[in-house]
């Protein structure tokens, strides 16, 4: 094989090579930055204490027991007690407060939102990991992964009320 033959080959070995190596140290970027803090670790065990407490109570669309909550009412519940905030028991109140973060920016305590069927809204608690807590008609409070196909699909936006 002649050299000039080679030259494709070998350009698409260099391409391939270097996007890879841009691909690794995004990835380490990203990690870096996200590493825990105290005050996320406290927030984290926060939310799963209160995670623990509510887990697979029925959904119940406007309720705010553990008879039966909705995605919001968690979501109002838990700010509410376990950090002193008074959120809106409204999904579309809640889509329009705090500040618009992007996905790559999630911190623990952050709502995430989701347009799901026919319109409609939900919100769900970011915990860490692409882990979510939320109240899910299926099966109650739960936790999910925002890399489900389900969630991917449906993912909508995230706010950051206040630092936790």
């Amino acid at each position: 094989m002649k050299i000039y033959q080679m030259i494709p080959a070998l350009f698409l070995c260099l391409l391939v090579t270097a996007c890879n190596a841009t691909s690794t140290l995004n990835s380490q970027s990203l990690a870096a930055t996200k590493a825990k803090t105290p005050a996320s670790e406290r927030v984290i065990a926060r939310l799963l204490d209160y995670y623990s407490e509510w887990k697979g109570v029925p959904h119940c669309n406007g309720g705010t027991s553990k008879e039966g909550v909705d995605s919001c009412g968690f979501a109002y519940l838990t700010f509410r007690e376990k950090f002193g905030i008074r959120l809106p028991h409204s999904t579309s109140q809640l889509a329009n407060t705090g500040t618009s973060i992007s996905r790559i920016h999630l911190q623990p305590g952050d709502l995430i939102f989701f347009k799901v069927e026919m319109g409609a809204r939900h919100v769900g608690i970011y915990v860490e990991d692409q882990k979510f807590i939320h109240s899910s008609k299926s099966e109650g409070v739960m936790m999910s992964s925002m890399d489900s196909p389900y969630w991917q699909k449906h993912y909508w936006q995230a706010r950051r009320i206040a630092t936790l």
